[in-house]
């Protein structure tokens, strides 16, 4: 654990030191989460979500740069249904006992005009880092009256093969192996 969180801790510095000049961002775990959905079988689909994340974003609008790094504390799962839960958390998915956090850092922003079109970066998961392109829905800048200060933010969406990370469980039984991923992040300039 003490490895991962140097680790992290390296990765973050390292992606600061990207965009220096831009404006420092720490995010709201009350407004910020993943949600899930996988086909089940061809039947229904099963959604849930990861909540209470934790990270930064470094934000500079006049210069089109960004930088996210964003901890996914994976005993936060949460469909709605304990038993269910209890399975996705064991080893047969996410073994959350022995990888309680994921991680993304991003690599590069892309702007259209001058919104926020993606987010490209790195999901660490199980252990295993591979790109994700997150694409954004909608990204916005605004005074939180309540907060007393600037919040970004915006909802993301992307696709993964859950199998390249090695989470192949039943997938040879007709569960598919594409996960929608939905993001939500806001955060406060410090």
């Amino acid at each position: 654990m003490k490895l991962l969180k140097n680790t992290l801790t390296v990765a973050l510095l390292t992606g600061l030191s990207v965009v220096a000049s831009a404006a420092t961002y720490e995010i709201d775990p009350h407004h910020a989460h993943v949600r899930f959905s996988v086909d089940h079988f061809g039947t229904s689909t099963n959604a849930g979500g990861f909540y209470n994340l934790s990270g930064v974003v470094e934000y500079e609008p006049e210069a089109q740069k960004g930088f996210v790094g964003i901890t996914i504390p994976m005993g936060s799962l949460s469909t709605g249904i304990k038993a269910f839960d209890n399975h996705l958390k064991s080893a047969d998915f996410f073994n959350v006992e022995q990888y309680p956090t994921a991680y993304f850092q991003s690599t590069n922003w892309q702007f259209n005009g001058d919104k926020v079109a993606a987010v490209t970066g790195n999901l660490t998961l199980l252990d295993q880092t591979h790109p994700v392109t997150l694409t954004a829905t909608k990204f916005n800048c605004y005074d939180n009256p309540m907060l007393k200060t600037q919040v970004c933010g915006g909802d993301f969406e992307t696709t993964i093969d859950r199998t390249k990370w090695g989470i192949d469980t039943l997938t040879d039984g007709g569960m598919m192996k594409d996960i929608k991923l939905k993001i939500q992040i806001e955060a406060g300039k410090k």
